[in-house]
């Protein structure tokens, strides 16, 4: 009950601030990434690392649900907090030769990345941050993904 309640005052400290969360920097592939472009979309930012059985687990379910909102405003970011580059940027390429969808999904890896304001790589993976149209981060999720966090997504899009 505890890490329940701390995770709601976390949330509704995160919500009294209402600031927009800054992000930016390479993604694995090369190309710029800046979570200020996707102003007007509602954006999973999902924390994972490949060490993490249930991250690596996970990933072709939220590539799914994240296809399943194609043509809407929505964007799905995977962020590697993989202490070596190298080894995120393996795991991406491979997914990326057996599964073609994953390539229009952003693989940033934590340690190339600018962070603002009210954001740091989590110490523990995996973990979900929902953020509105604004920027703002309206819900997160420790842990497996709970069916939850795409309840938020789906209700904050139009």
């Amino acid at each position: 009950m505890r890490p329940f309640i701390a995770l709601l005052l976390t949330v509704a400290a995160w919500s009294a601030n209402a600031q927009p969360l800054q992000l930016s920097g390479p993604t694995l592939d090369g190309s710029t990434f800046n979570l200020q472009a996707l102003r007007g979309r509602v954006v999973m930012l999902f924390f994972w690392n490949t060490d993490c059985v249930p991250c690596v687990q996970r990933m072709p379910e939220l590539r799914a649900n994240a296809a399943g909102w194609r043509g809407k405003p929505f964007t799905l970011v995977l962020v590697s907090t993989d202490r070596e580059r190298q080894s995120a940027l393996a795991y991406v390429r491979t997914l990326r030769q057996v599964d073609k969808a994953a390539v229009d999904t952003p693989f940033l890896w934590a340690g190339e990345q600018r962070l603002g304001a009210g954001l740091t790589v989590p110490a523990s993976v995996p973990q979900t941050l929902v953020l509105d149209s604004r920027g703002e981060v309206v819900a997160r999720h420790v842990g497996r993904i709970a069916p939850e966090a795409w309840d938020d997504v789906a209700e904050l899009l139009p």
